[in-house]
């Protein structure tokens, strides 16, 4: 498993992140994610922070995320035996944990949460 950077730009800062090679196309798509949630809280214009920004948005996510977990278990489909939603569930949990850590690191690289 190879691993590979990845330049990203997150709310206008740029993000140096790695992951496996075969994961990039799911860490783009969390990368957008991530960054549409903040810019549409930073344009609300109530919060400036990056840093209470991003915990905004990891909120917003994770509240999205759970959302989806129940309305998965309570459908239909998910009774019959389909389990495909509840691993795209579990595989979008673990690129927004990876991410998570990765802007971690990221800002604390820098020596100071902006």
């Amino acid at each position: 498993m190879s691993t590979t950077t990845l330049d990203v730009n997150i709310m206008g800062q740029i993000y140096t992140l790695a992951c496996p090679a075969e994961e990039q196309a799911a860490l783009k798509a969390a990368v957008r994610e991530v960054d549409t949630e903040m810019c549409a809280i930073r344009d609300m214009g109530k919060v400036r922070a990056r840093e209470r920004i991003a915990v905004l948005a990891a909120l917003n996510l994770a509240h999205s995320l759970i959302e989806a977990r129940q309305a998965a278990s309570t459908s239909p489909a998910a009774h019959s035996g389909t389990q495909a939603t509840l691993a795209l569930g579990a595989d979008d949990a673990q690129a927004l944990n990876q991410l998570t850590r990765q802007l971690d690191e990221a800002l604390s690289a820098e020596g100071k949460l902006l």
